[in-house]
């Protein structure tokens, strides 16, 4: 488990955009705390990163995958096609994806019109991520 999956470098990026007084980093700060929080939604994280235990609701993977997760990972040619199946095969997930990519346009309208173009950076990781996913699905398949 990866600190960078604990609530710690967001805790810090905010400490330290509050010493320097710096809205940039707090807002990163407060990002990367909000996203480490959804995680724990859907496959759990390692929140404080010491304890090395898994906490959250892990809505996408059940008790059973959890516990056996070695057995279940060999069923695939890649471990990470386990993962990629059942975040891409939820409907739900791809639902809160679409929403918070609207809300994010919405935002960036409303609150930052002289940003607008940050939002290529977005598709720039969204294209990483659907090269990653169709990349794994057609090794699955083959």
């Amino acid at each position: 488990m990866l600190i960078t999956h604990s609530i710690l470098p967001g805790i810090i990026v905010t400490v330290l955009g509050v010493i320097f007084n710096w809205i940039v980093l707090i807002l990163s700060g407060l990002s990367y705390s909000l996203h480490v929080i959804i995680d724990t939604f859907d496959w759990g994280t390692n929140f404080f990163y010491f304890p090395k235990k898994q906490v959250g609701l892990k809505l996408l993977i059940t008790k059973d995958e959890f516990a056996n997760i070695s057995t279940h990972l060999s069923q695939y040619k890649r471990p990470g096609s386990f993962f990629d199946k059942k975040y891409y095969g939820n409907t739900r997930v791809i639902l809160i994806e679409v929403l918070i990519f609207i809300s994010m346009i919405f935002f960036i309208s409303i609150f930052a019109l002289n940003y607008f173009f940050i939002i290529i950076i977005y598709f720039i990781f969204l294209g990483f991520h659907l090269q990653r996913h169709f990349n794994l699905k057609r090794i699955e398949s083959s």
